[in-house]
């Protein structure tokens, strides 16, 4: 381990959890699991973002007793991307459920393969 490994190790559970999503996004047939995935890749990135954003010793970007100076301050744009990126992703798990539900209602099974099997039966 380098000498960079504790000061760094949000970003390194960031790219572990990236690595755990990523897995579970591809090795499993079942789409409920691949939509966890994602949603575990999705928590990944916003923590490396988030722990990009923030610098020890600094504060929030709101200017209390008269500091001006940006270097008192944390970055607060990856601050809006974390926020703007669980919309988006909290929108994207919605409709991803939604559609699983259907494909439940009209094949019985969540297995990829056997909706493609039976999806390709009805040609």
């Amino acid at each position: 381990m380098g000498p960079n490994f504790f000061t760094n190790y949000y970003q390194v559970f960031g790219v572990i959890l990236f690595g755990i999503g990523f897995t579970a996004l591809f090795l499993h047939r079942n789409l409920f699991k691949k939509v966890i995935g994602l949603n575990i890749m999705d928590s990944a990135v916003y923590l490396i973002l988030a722990s990009s954003g923030y610098i020890d010793g600094r504060a929030a970007p709101i200017v209390v007793d008269g500091i001006t100076d940006a270097s008192a301050y944390i970055n607060p744009i990856p601050s809006g991307l974390v926020l703007t990126g669980i919309v988006v992703s909290v929108s994207v798990t919605a409709i991803s459920l939604s559609l699983i539900q259907r494909l439940y209602r009209e094949y019985h099974t969540l297995d990829l393969d056997e909706i493609l099997m039976q999806s390709s039966k009805e040609l």
